[in-house]
């Protein structure tokens, strides 16, 4: 009998197949960042720390060896199909004291939404930011009204309200640390992450 199991995991992706020999191929983390992963049995331990290093296992070993892209696809082609989008997280910044975006923002809002508007099945989480002008009360406001404002601008592009969320979190997480009162572009900011 010859069944194929598929497992995905770590920062990388782990392909995971079983039948009278299992295969760990070691896939490319989306971030392009190292990644790894031990496969330990009895037959002793493989370190697998490069995109498409694999061994293959059989119940008394464990054979290393470099897969490829090629191999991947085609072997596992209808697995790696079936895996949902990756996350995404987008950033769009605003202009200073206010809920208008700068041009380049208003520019990428656009790609923003057809993105978003594409997958199937997806959460987007609205986080509003302030830098550090102003008082905290006030920037908690304009934070979520930043966010709130994204969020109903997205609405309008027909996403559905049932699956964004909107908040403010003021001038608490600055991209750019600054001393209070200091104007950075960075951290008037909302961020959207899509999943």
């Amino acid at each position: 009998m010859n069944k194929t199991i598929l497992c995905v995991a770590l920062a990388g992706s782990l392909v995971l197949t079983a039948c009278t020999t299992e295969r760990v191929v070691l896939l490319p983390s989306a971030d392009g960042g190292q990644s790894g992963v031990v496969v330990r049995d009895p037959a002793g331990e493989v370190l697998l720390n490069q995109p498409y290093a694999a061994v293959k296992r059989r119940l008394d070993s464990n054979v290393g060896y470099q897969s490829s892209p090629e191999e991947v696809k085609e072997r596992y082609a209808n697995v790696l199909a079936a895996q949902p989008a990756r996350p995404r997280s987008y950033v769009l910044y605003f202009e200073a004291g206010g809920n208008i975006l700068t041009q380049e923002s208003k520019a990428a809002l656009v790609n923003i939404r057809k993105e978003i508007a594409e997958r199937a099945a997806s959460e987007v989480m609205v986080i509003g930011h302030t830098d550090r002008v102003g008082s905290v009360e006030g920037n908690d406001k304009l934070s979520l009204q930043r966010a709130e404002g994204l969020r109903d601008l997205l609405i309008e592009s027909g996403i559905s309200a049932e699956k964004m969320e909107a908040v403010g979190r003021g001038e608490r997480d600055p991209l750019v640390p600054t001393a209070d009162e200091v104007d950075e572009p960075k951290n008037r900011r909302v961020e959207i992450n899509v999943r």
